[in-house]
């Protein structure tokens, strides 16, 4: 009875345990769905003066040139640059002889991170970027990237073409593209600057690059709104969306043209080829090497008599061609027409006699009264 009890106590002890082990195995899964996603309306917070009340050991700056055609804008709104970096505490400077704008730390400056931010500015501003957008630079969850584009595509045309489409008619495409991403995209010269998240610019980078490879800016807007839909779904979100993706595939590929001639690879062999003959090992294997040199002679003078009596008669026979009369074709006999019927001439007469006497619209004459008028007109005559 007691073994009886304490099995059942263990048995007992047993199920709690896998019990608990579930509970724990759901509890990971759910922790771990929700440390892929963030909160709504969470903020990371931002980094003050009383995180680093001490300041920067070192100071450290940058500078970056500009082209000649954005110098009045730059002169117009460096006041408000200035202003936008002074919160951070860092100095600018625009030097317009030499044509650069230079940021550098001070003392004050409390955000060592604050000095790469005011670098990505200047060189948004230096890309034709406005000031109103390029500020955004100075905000924690924005980042930019400037993707060089110049070096991709060789042939100038073919360049201007491809960078033409990723604006799109009306720049309709790049507003797309903005949208979908939430990026700011200003395409400029030789560069492409985009400002906004890191996932969205991961997604501009692509699409940039895919257009200079030759592939349709549309392709890849179409798959990011089928993510952008799929992302909505909650269901969806573990799951590999490879099956949603559509699968673009060239249709128009351009054949390679094939070689006329084709050089077939020989079977590789270890063993090197066989050395070639020389001309005493073909003498040996014809016999003139036992040869005089007088039975040497003989032997060359009637080979060439012999190829040059080949030769005569095939000129001969050439020769002999334009007198050879050409294949006359076989003459070809012409059937004879069949003999029509007989044609009754004396009938044909009647019918012209009478419709030389009859007159149109009149009507029908009768034979036998003019018959006997005509008689009694001859009677007349004589009497």
């Amino acid at each position: 009875m007691a073994a009886s009890t304490e099995a059942d106590g263990v048995s007992a002890n047993t199920a709690q345990t896998h019990g608990t082990n579930k509970s724990k195995r759901k509890a990971n899964k759910v922790d771990e769905s929700d440390l892929l996603t963030v909160p709504e309306g969470w903020k990371e917070k931002p980094f003050t003066a009383e995180d680093n009340p001490r300041g920067l050991l070192e100071g450290s700056s940058f500078a970056t040139l500009f082209p000649k055609y954005r110098e009045a804008y730059l002169k117009e709104c460096w006041p408000l640059v200035q202003k936008a970096l002074g919160d951070c505490e860092i100095k600018a400077t625009l030097d317009l002889i030499e044509g650069s704008m230079t940021v550098s730390t001070s003392r004050k400056t409390f955000d060592p991170y604050a000095i790469i931010r005011a670098r990505d500015l200047i060189k948004l501003l230096a890309r034709s970027v406005p000031f109103e957008q390029a500020v955004r630079i100075l905000q924690d969850d924005m980042a930019c990237d400037i993707i060089k584009i110049g070096s991709l595509v060789r042939n100038r045309e073919r360049f201007v073409k491809r960078r033409q489409r990723l604006i799109g008619p009306k720049g309709s495409t790049l507003k797309a593209l903005e949208l979908l991403t939430s990026c700011y995209v200003m395409v400029q010269g030789n560069t492409v600057s985009a400002l906004g998240p890191y996932n969205g610019l991961k997604e501009v980078r692509k699409v940039v690059l895919d257009t200079m490879k030759n592939v349709h800016p549309i392709y890849n807007i179409k798959t990011l709104m089928i993510k952008r839909e799929l992302s909505k779904d909650p269901e969806l979100r573990m799951q590999s969306w490879e099956r949603f993706l559509p699968n673009f595939k060239h249709k128009n590929l351009s054949k390679r043209k094939e070689p006329k001639k084709k050089t077939v690879k020989r079977e590789y062999t270890p063993f090197p080829p066989p050395q070639p003959e020389s001309q005493m090992d073909k003498e040996l294997a014809t016999g003139e090497f036992f040869l005089r040199e007088s039975q040497k002679r003989r032997k060359k003078l009637e080979e060439i008599k012999v190829k040059q009596a080949e030769a005569l008669t095939k000129k001969q026979e050439e020769r002999n061609k334009a007198f050879i009369p050409p294949k006359e074709k076989p003459a070809v006999k012409t059937k004879r027409a069949p003999t029509e019927t007989k044609i009754d001439i004396d009938a044909i007469k009647d019918k012209v006699k009478k419709a030389k006497n009859k007159k149109l619209g009149a009507p029908p004459v009768n034979r036998a009264a003019e018959t006997a008028s005509a008689s009694v007109k001859k009677k007349t005559k004589r009497s």
